[in-house]
């Protein structure tokens, strides 16, 4: 199971204090810099979401990772034609696409691919013909997971947060459950199964009960620790916690 590290939160810590003067040479801390430690450290790919508002990643860090980093660029985001555009520009090497809401401040739920299947495809179309892979991020539900198979994507992102934010039990149970039917069925349909969101360390030994992952992508609880171990080190325990996954 490989890593991927999102590094939306670093941009926005840079946008704190740097937002209306990006290009100061002060302005910190540098991405590029962030990926190559990431990198270093044992990362197969670096995520970044570029959102409609540009609130964190802007559209000079998704050029300056395209040029700069080593293993692949994961580009999260919105089905909207500006970024889209931006998209077929870069060419990252793989594309997830996520719902995204102005006033969410995070991603707060997988992508309903069964209500949006007419806008999807062209978009999907347009990203594979230019040679990017296609991800989808949805919610564990079996529906999304056959949605996403007959939209001809080549992976699908299952959203574990609400596994990670479980408040009982009970509920942890039935999210894990959930989760472990829908890799199960995206595996037999022969779409690469990612996870991702609300995974930190305390509860990625939940993950390794989900199978056929290939992939977490991970971002703020490795930048939360990164404030007191250091990026490369947050990164290497993250790495260490997931090294015993048998799939």
């Amino acid at each position: 199971m490989q890593l991927g590290v999102n590094i939306d939160h670093l941009a926005t810590l840079r946008q704190a204090r740097y937002a209306t003067m990006p290009e100061s040479k002060n302005a910190e801390p540098d991405l590029i810099v962030a990926a190559a430690i990431c990198e270093r450290a044992g990362a197969k790919g670096i995520v970044a979401h570029l959102r409609s508002d540009r609130r964190h990643i802007q559209d000079r860090d998704i050029e300056r990772l395209r040029e700069n980093i080593m293993t692949k660029l994961n580009l999260e985001m919105g089905n909207t034609p500006e970024i889209v555009d931006v998209a077929l520009l870069r060419l990252p090497d793989e594309v997830c696409l996520v719902p995204e809401k102005r006033e969410e401040i995070t991603t707060e739920g997988g992508l309903d691919v069964v209500a949006q299947r007419k806008e999807l495809e062209p978009t999907i179309k347009r990203l594979q013909n230019a040679g990017i892979r296609v991800s989808l991020f949805v919610d564990p539900q079996l529906e999304q997971i056959d949605a996403a198979r007959e939209l001809g994507v080549e992976m699908v992102e299952l959203h574990t947060g609400k596994l990670a934010n479980a408040f009982s039990e009970k509920i942890e149970k039935q999210e894990l459950e959930n989760l472990q039917a829908a890799a199960k069925a995206a595996s037999e349909l022969k779409l690469q199964v990612n996870a991702g969101h609300g995974i930190n360390y305390g509860n990625v030994g939940l993950i390794h009960k989900i199978p056929h992952l290939t992939e977490l992508n991970i971002g703020h609880a490795i930048i939360s620790r990164a404030a007191f171990v250091g990026l490369e080190n947050a990164v290497k325990e993250m790495l260490g916690a997931m090294e015993d996954y048998s799939g």
